[in-house]
């Protein structure tokens, strides 16, 4: 009982995958999907994301992009609670500022 009442609920994060044309390119990055994605957290959400288009039988049939790999962006949206870049790094999702993203 006591796990039911302290459980957090999922929220619907709007998610949004930039990838360059070649992979670890630096600059170019262009929006390739826009999706949302059922997570606790952001960093679940994060991690769910990667989850998803990382593996072949959970990739979405209509996204063109590629594998998430080092150097891909995503955005998350949170409307009112914010909008937040993570860029992914050998050591994991990076927090950026959007300027980055140009």
């Amino acid at each position: 009982m006591i796990k039911v009442l302290t459980k957090r609920a999922c929220v619907q994060y709007d998610v949004t995958i930039f990838q360059t044309p070649k992979r670890r390119e630096n600059k170019g990055h262009m929006a390739v999907y826009r999706t949302t994605v059922k997570a606790v957290n952001r960093e679940n959400c994060l991690k769910e994301t990667f989850s998803i288009f990382n593996v072949t039988d959970r990739i979405p049939e209509n996204y063109k992009g590629r594998f998430l790999s080092t150097g891909d962006i995503i955005f998350i949206d949170e409307g009112r609670g914010g909008q937040y870049y993570y860029q992914l790094k050998p050591g994991g999702w990076v927090p950026i500022n959007r300027i980055n993203l140009l």
